[in-house]
C-alpha cells in the first residue's frame, strides 16, 4: 500500500489528488443527510484531516456508522478544497477499509481532555493525544540534531557500555546487575555476598555515565560524543528525576574549560535553534496550551550571547541580594551547591540570559575534575562549569578532566576511591596525557525546558521512577 502522510495531504499534495491515508480515528459525526465525517491522524503531525464519508459506500451501513474514536481505518479518495475553517483540504472518501475496531465504552483516550496523571495510567496509549504525539516528535527532532550537531563537527559516536563496574559519579546510587539467587546467594567465608560467582565475576551496575569510557576513546580519536540511556537509583519522586534517562557526553582532547564552554554554547543554540525551526507547528502548539512562554525563551537564548561568571562571583552576588531583602530558601554561602532559585535568580533576574558558572569548589564536585590553584584565600576550586538558563536553572554539567596521574590520584585516595578499580582510567595519565574536557546534557530536562511540560515523566515515552516501572 503507497500511503501519503496527513502531513503532506495537509500541506503539499495539489487539491483534486488521488490519496490513501492510514490512521486513528479521534473524532466520528454522522449526519442525518446520509454523511459521516471523521477526523484522522497518523501521528505524521499535529493535525488531523477530516474524511468525508456518504452513504454510497458499500459499507457505509454496516461499518462506516458504527465507528468510534479509536478506530484504524485506510481511506482512499479525492482531496477537495474544504469549506471547513483552518484546513487546506478534506477527502471525500471512495472507500474506506476497517482493520481495527475499538471498544466505544473502554477506549481510554476520548476526545476529551485527560489530566497527565491520568495519561501516565495509559502510556502505551498516550502518544495519540495531541500533547504527546508533540512531544514525541519534539523529541525526534532534538535527538536527530544532536548527531547533526557533532558528526557536522567531525565528532565520532561512540556506543559506551550500559553494564560498568565502574561509579563515574561516586554517589554510589547505582543498579546492581547480577543473574545470582536474591533467595539464596552464594557467600564468603565472612558470609559476605560472593559476587566472584556472579555472571561477571564481579559486583556490576547499570551506568550512570558514558564519560569515564568515552574519555579513552577522546584520548585516541580527538572527539567523541555518546548519547544513550544512564541510570540513577536515586529515590526521588520530584517532577524532574527520572531513574532511567538519555544523556549526551561529548568529550573533547586538547581542551581546556573555556574550550567546553565555548561548545556548551554553540550546542544548545544549535539545538534551540532548530527545533524552532523544524517543529513550527509543534512548538506552537506547546506555546499555546502549555507554557506561551517557551517560543519567546527560545528565541532569545538562541540568539544571546551567555553570561560566564565564576562561583564565587555567584556567591557574592546572591549575598548581596540576602542584604537587601531577598529571601533565600536555602543559605548562600562560599561552599555550598547552587539551588535552583539561586540559579533562576542569576538568569532571570540578574542578567536576564544563559550563565555560564566557573570553577566551582573541589569538594562539591567530582574526582575527576581538574584542580585550580587555590584562590587568594586558600580556597581549593575545580575547573567545573554549569550552564543555566531560565525556568530550570542547570541544564548542562561539565569540566576539564584531571589529565595529571599524581594529582588525580591523591583526588581518589582523598575521596576514598579504590584507584585499582580505575586502573584502565588511571593508564590515560600514564601513556600520552593531554588536558581534556567534556560536559553532558539530559536529554529529557531539555526536552522539558523546550516544551514546557511541567513533569519530566512526560517527555520520555515510558517513565522510570521509584515504585513505578508498569510498561
Amino acid at each position: 500500500m503507497r500511503r501519503t502522510l496527513i502531513k503532506d495531504a495537509l500541506k503539499d499534495v495539489p487539491v483534486g489528488s488521488e490519496v490513501t491515508l492510514g490512521g486513528w480515528i479521534r473524532t466520528v459525526r454522522t449526519s442525518k443527510g446520509g454523511f459521516s465525517f471523521l477526523t484522522l491522524n497518523d501521528g505524521s503531525c499535529l493535525g488531523a484531516i477530516q474524511v468525508v464519508a456518504d452513504q454510497k459506500l458499500p459499507n457505509y451501513q454496516s461499518e462506516i456508522v458504527h465507528l468510534t474514536a479509536g478506530c484504524a481505518v485506510v481511506v482512499s479518495g479525492k482531496l477537495a478544497e474544504s469549506p471547513a475553517k483552518g484546513q487546506r483540504v478534506e477527502v471525500q472518501a471512495d472507500e474506506i477499509r476497517v482493520l481495527g475496531r475499538a471498544d466505544a465504552e473502554k477506549y481510554p483516550i476520548q476526545p476529551k481532555k485527560h489530566t497527565m496523571e491520568f495519561l501516565r495510567t495509559v502510556a502505551h496509549l498516550r502518544p495519540r493525544t495531541s500533547t504527546f504525539g508533540a512531544v514525541a516528535r519534539v523529541r525526534s527532532a532534538i535527538s536527530a540534531a544532536i548527531h547533526e550537531f557533532f558528526q557536522s563537527r567531525g565528532f565520532v559516536y561512540v556506543h559506551t557500555p550500559i553494564i560498568t563496574a565502574s561509579d563515574c559519579e561516586g554517589a554510589g546510587q547505582m543498579f546492581r546487575v547480577t543473574t545470582l539467587d536474591a533467595a539464596d546467594p552464594p557467600r564468603t567465608p565472612e558470609q559476605a555476598v560472593d559476587f566472584a560467582q556472579d555472571f561477571f565475576g564481579r559486583s556490576t551496575y547499570l551506568t550512570v555515565s558514558g564519560q569515564l569510557e568515552a574519555e579513552t576513546y577522546a584520548c585516541a580519536l580527538g572527539n567523541v560524543y555518546t548519547f544513550g540511556p544512564t541510570f540513577r537509583a536515586e529515590d526521588s519522586n520530584t517532577p524532574r528525576h527520572l531513574a532511567e534517562f538519555w544523556m549526551v557526553e561529548p568529550e573533547m582532547s586538547f581542551c581546556d574549560l573555556a574550550g567546553d564552554a565555548d561548545l556548551a554554547e554553540e550546542f544548545l543554540k544549535f539545538l534551540f535553534a532548530t527545533v524552532l525551526d523544524r517543529c513550527g507547528e509543534d512548538m506552537a502548539f506547546f506555546n499555546e496550551h502549555v507554557d506561551n512562554t517557551v517560543i519567546a525563551t527560545l528565541s532569545h537564548i538562541a540568539g544571546s550571547d551567555f553570561v560566564r561568571i565564576s562561583y564565587t562571583e555567584a556567591i557574592e552576588i546572591l549575598q548581596r541580594a540576602a542584604k537587601a531583602g531577598r529571601k533565600w530558601e536555602f543559605p548562600v554561602e562560599w561552599g555550598s551547591d547552587l539551588q535552583t532559585e539561586h540559579e533562576r535568580f542569576l538568569t532571570e533576574e540578574t542578567y536576564k540570559k544563559p550563565v555560564i558558572l566557573m570553577n566551582y569548589p573541589a569538594a562539591i564536585k567530582s574526582f575527576y575534575m581538574r584542580m585550580n590553584e587555590p584562590d587568594a584565600q586558600g580556597r581549593q576550586t575545580v575547573a567545573a562549569m554549569d550552564v543555566l538558563v531560565p525556568k530550570i536553572g542547570e541544564i548542562i554539567g561539565g569540566s576539564q578532566r584531571e589529565e595529571r596521574l599524581d594529582a588525580l590520584t591523591a583526588r581518589m585516595e582523598k575521596l576514598g576511591l579504590k584507584t585499582d578499580d580505575y586502573w584502565w582510567y588511571l593508564d590515560l595519565r600514564r601513556y600520552g596525557s593531554v588536558p581534556h574536557a567534556g560536559f553532558g546534557l539530559g536529554l529529557e530536562r531539555t526536552i522539558q525546558f523546550v516544551t514546557g511540560m511541567a513533569n519530566i515523566r512526560d517527555v520520555i515515552p515510558y517513565p522510570r521512577t521509584p515504585r513505578s516501572a508498569e510498561f
